[in-house]
């Protein structure tokens, strides 16, 4: 893992990009040099009785201005918190944590649902090639301006007003995309359907796993999936999502 910083952040930049959804920029230098697609950083609360921080995906960097952004959802008190800063705010971060995705070197496609999208633009953003994107919707579409800027998009959406009516699966099937390899972030009945998909069609697929979080940084425990390697912290079939994690080869986790 890169070198782990923790700093006070101020808000460079605040945005809401849909219902619920919004988007932060940090000045996070050290964070920002360290950090490569795929890994995240934690958000410490300044209401002091919310001791446990937010792990939040990294959307992108900019290391020459030294900004780090997170796009996020609200769900509870922290998040809620979080939406409603101003440029200028500050809070603690801690990062860069865990583990990214491989570097692209092949036909590669990211595929993104939900909130697990914005890492995926990360991907997109600094891959040395570039790559297809499926992205799945429930509701409000977010981030696909972007994302038309550095890949060939194509949306699956539940309702079908954009794109495939169904899920990235349905996406795949319908455009005919057939990579060497895919990278993913979402619910888990999404992941669990790609490693469904991608074990009949022999693609190699890589997952980033959302999971509630204690520390962040492997201490706790709270936060592991099941592994066919037995983890040397707990001596178990264990993995820690946030220190082994968050990405792992499909194969190697249980979803």
């Amino acid at each position: 893992m890169n070198e782990m910083n923790k700093i006070n952040a101020k808000i460079t930049q605040i945005r809401k990009k849909a219902t619920g959804i919004y988007d932060i920029s940090f000045d996070a230098k050290e964070i920002a040099k360290e950090a490569i697609p795929g890994q995240f950083i934690t958000v410490y609360s300044n209401d002091k009785s919310r001791m446990l921080p937010r792990p939040i995906s990294i959307c992108n960097v900019d290391k020459e201005r030294g900004l780090v952004r997170i796009v996020f959802r609200v769900v509870g008190k922290g998040t809620d918190e979080f939406s409603k800063a101003k440029v200028d705010d500050t809070f603690d971060i801690m990062g860069p944590l865990g583990n990214g995705f491989p570097e692209v070197t092949d036909d590669t496609i990211v595929i993104g649902g939900g909130i697990g999208i914005p890492p995926m633009l990360n991907v997109a953003l600094n891959s040395p090639k570039k790559v297809k994107a499926v992205l799945g919707f429930r509701d409000e579409l977010f981030l696909t301006d972007e994302f038309e800027k550095c890949s060939d998009l194509y949306i699956a959406s539940e309702d079908g007003k954009r794109g495939v009516k169904g899920n990235v699966v349905d996406a795949l099937k319908e455009y005919d995309l057939k990579p060497d390899t895919i990278y993913a972030c979402g619910p888990t009945p999404m992941l669990r359907a790609l490693k469904s998909y991608c074990e009949e069609k022999g693609i190699r697929l890589y997952v980033s796993l959302e999971e509630r979080m204690g520390c962040g940084i492997g201490a706790c425990l709270a936060c592991v999936c099941k592994t066919k390697e037995i983890d040397g912290h707990s001596n178990v079939n264990n993995a820690r999502i946030c220190k082994e994690g968050p990405v792992f080869l499909a194969t190697e986790v249980e979803l």
